[in-house]
């Protein structure tokens, strides 16, 4: 049987995602996080989020040891999903 030992998590900065880094963690996982950037203009109330968001995940990996990456997907989301 294959043993997984390394996961890469989709890290948003959020409570679920955060949680479900740690546990990953204190299972015995090798785990990355990666951030996915989709968006960079601001919201109706003329904040962007992104960049909190950005700063939300950084938290959780610097709490947790966990190597960030930051991938900015936004031009695809654009073109593509607009």
């Amino acid at each position: 049987m294959l043993k997984i030992q390394k996961v890469v998590v989709g890290l948003s900065g959020g409570v679920d995602s955060a949680v479900a880094t740690l546990l990953l963690k204190n299972k015995g996982y090798d785990v990355q996080a990666v951030f996915m950037q989709n968006w960079d203009i601001a919201d109706e109330t003329g904040v962007c989020k992104a960049n909190e968001e950005y700063k939300d995940a950084a938290q959780v990996c610097d709490k947790l040891n966990v190597p960030l990456h930051h991938v900015n997907f936004v031009k695809q989301y654009w073109n593509d999903v607009f």
